[in-house]
């Protein structure tokens, strides 16, 4: 049986993530000491006791998603719960790095809080815009942006799961795409709470200033296969790690291909770790037949190990969720 952990990104934040595994778990708690002490204020209270407002902000959100997911893997690995396959979504890659052993933890949680910066600083507030186009098919997603651009950017950003689209770019033509989607048989689409085009075009000025960060961090081989966003690729050397990390920011996150790779790569069991359950419900939308389990406290931890460690488990998609 092969362990696939996932690692959610931006959007699964929520005041007082992570504490209970800061309590209970001291290999988590150290993950939340490093990073204070990296970032040099107090992320950890921050997460733990909010304002909420401070906690949206990109340039925290990135950095406390991340650190919140890194604990609760050290939690599972506490507990003898360890990955042979990881992948993340969107900021959630930058967590199966270091799980992976390809960035340090402090170079990485120092890395996202700058990327956060630069991806919000790239468009003027309010310029541009995400939406959800769900009963729609990729196909029909990409018609719908090339039929609503109309001289400027949208394009999709996020190809989640079966029907499940999202799309990003200027504002006007975000709203004329969604438009466009029910016109075309879209069951539903909803306008995203987000601050900025996340992996548009638009974001092209994050990604060269990204890119001159990371020239400056060290990056060593993965211990186990990243599946990475920007091509559902398995990424095994060094070497890979800048180039697809720098395009990852402007370009589409291909979340069910990356699934889908996992699974041919042998995964049986896929475990998401860290705050929200969001990619567990992909999952089952892409992967109906295979284990499924949400652990982002101590509780959810001890069901998923349970199950996990269990003789003749079955593989019917019904973990804790």
């Amino acid at each position: 049986m092969k362990i696939a952990f996932l690692f959610p990104g931006q959007g699964s934040q929520a005041v007082g993530m992570g504490k209970a595994f800061a309590r209970s778990s001291e290999p988590a708690a150290a993950v939340w000491r490093e990073a204070d002490d990296a970032l040099g204020f107090s992320l950890s209270r921050l997460c733990f006791e909010g304002p909420p407002d401070e906690l949206t902000l990109t340039a925290n959100t990135q950095p406390a998603v991340l650190t919140t997911s890194v604990a609760a893997a050290a939690a599972l690995g506490e507990r003898g719960l360890t990955p042979d396959l990881v992948a993340g979504h969107s900021l959630g890659e930058y967590s199966a790095l270091v799980v992976a052993g390809v960035l340090p933890f402090a170079t990485a949680v120092t890395l996202v809080r700058q990327r956060g910066l630069f991806m919000q600083e790239a468009v003027p507030v309010g310029a541009g815009a995400m939406a959800a186009l769900l009963g729609v098919d990729l196909a029909t997603a990409e018609e719908v942006c090339a039929e609503s651009a109309r001289g400027e950017v949208v394009a999709v950003a996020n190809i989640n799961a079966p029907g499940q689209i999202v799309i990003a770019g200027h504002r006007s033509a975000v709203e004329r795409a969604v438009k466009a989607a029910a016109l075309r048989g879209g069951r539903k689409s909803i306008m995203l709470p987000v601050s900025a085009p996340f992996h548009s075009a638009l974001m092209k000025p994050a990604a060269d200033r990204l890119a001159a960060e990371l020239d400056r961090v060290p990056i060593f081989p993965p211990r186990i296969p990243v599946v990475r966003n920007v091509d559902g690729g398995a990424t095994t050397r060094a070497e890979e790690v800048r180039p697809f990390l720098v395009q990852q920011v402007a370009s589409p996150v291909r979340w069910t291909d990356c699934v889908e790779r996992l699974q041919r790569e042998g995964a049986t069991t896929f475990i998401e770790v860290g705050p929200g359950r969001v990619l567990t419900g992909l999952l089952r939308r892409t992967l109906p037949d295979v284990r499924a389990y949400a652990v982002e406290e101590p509780a959810s931890l001890d069901r998923a190990r349970a199950a996990v460690t269990a003789t003749g488990a079955s593989a019917s998609g019904e973990g804790p969720s």
